[in-house]
């Protein structure tokens, strides 16, 4: 399985990352989180995704604290503006905020979370500059639709945005039958959050499913594990599966080198098909 895949401006970004949504927000658990994100660096994971909304920033500011003993250049590091921070009054302020928290002097990639009241071409001119200043190596958007990405490609160098994070699971396929190819046309890779639909329970009887267990049993894996492969299976997909315990990060750094064959895949979309129409765009 291909584990990385380059982006805009020539940087290579890890096809396997960790989600940090609602990390950082329960201080019983911090010592439990660190060790979790700890544990999927030491095991390869290099990419860790978060934002300024988890957790208004104690999540960032977790993280910050995990990753302090590791060598930044080694690591790549995600986080998302508020959109209503994402103009040329705020945006520049958040960042900072976030690499004060982070204990970093950079990012590798920063994402738009979701679409505002800011016009695009706004946004895209602060991300720029932030590019130019050297405090972000690239950025993206995240919960954008086809029509999103279309507008955003007509916006002045909104075809620098290097990838687009939406919600991607195999109960959630929606984004295969128009985002997914535009994207793909259009060389933008997709990060998905909930790869794992929150442990099934974003689609209620996945982790029962007879036929995703008979899969899950001839790779002798999980059926959380033959979820976050069934993402991976498409080279342009980066997956980004949350999980507060380091057994369940190496479990997922297990699947790295799984594949899946033709006949796993023909079962799977069996039971969780593709879409033959458009669908609004799945977001939680």
């Amino acid at each position: 399985m291909k584990q990385s895949i380059e982006i805009k401006r020539g940087a290579v970004m890890p096809r396997l990352g960790m989600g940090t949504w609602f990390l950082g927000e329960n201080p019983h658990r911090r010592d439990q989180e660190i060790e979790a994100l700890r544990g999927g660096i030491e095991a390869g994971i290099h990419l860790i995704d978060t934002a300024e909304m988890y957790g208004s920033g104690r999540s960032e500011e977790m993280i910050g604290e995990a990753i302090a003993p590791c060598n930044r250049e080694e690591l790549f590091l995600v986080s998302k503006v508020y959109p209503q921070n994402a103009g040329k009054a705020r945006l520049e302020k958040s960042l900072d905020q976030s690499l004060r928290l982070l204990g970093t002097d950079y990012l590798d990639l920063y994402l738009l979370h979701w679409r505002g009241g800011i016009p695009l071409r706004e946004t895209v001119e602060c991300m720029e500059a932030m590019v130019k200043k050297g405090k972000i190596k690239n950025w993206g958007v995240s919960n954008f639709d086809k029509t999103d990405m279309e507008e955003l490609w007509r916006v002045p160098n909104g075809q620098n945005c290097a990838v687009n994070q939406v919600l991607y699971h195999l109960g959630s396929r929606g984004i295969e039958y128009d985002l997914l190819p535009w994207q793909r046309e259009h060389n933008v890779p997709v990060m998905a959050y909930c790869p794992l639909a929150q442990a099934g329970s974003l689609r209620r009887g996945m982790v029962n499913n007879h036929a995703l267990k008979q899969v899950a049993e001839k790779h002798n894996i999980s059926v959380m594990q033959l979820l976050l492969a069934f993402v991976l299976q498409d080279e342009n997909v980066i997956a980004i599966p949350r999980s507060c315990k380091k057994e369940h990060v190496l479990q997922n750094a297990a699947v790295r080198d799984l594949e899946l064959t033709k006949e796993d895949m023909e079962i799977l979309n069996q039971a969780y098909p593709s879409p033959t129409r458009r669908v609004p765009l799945d977001i939680v």
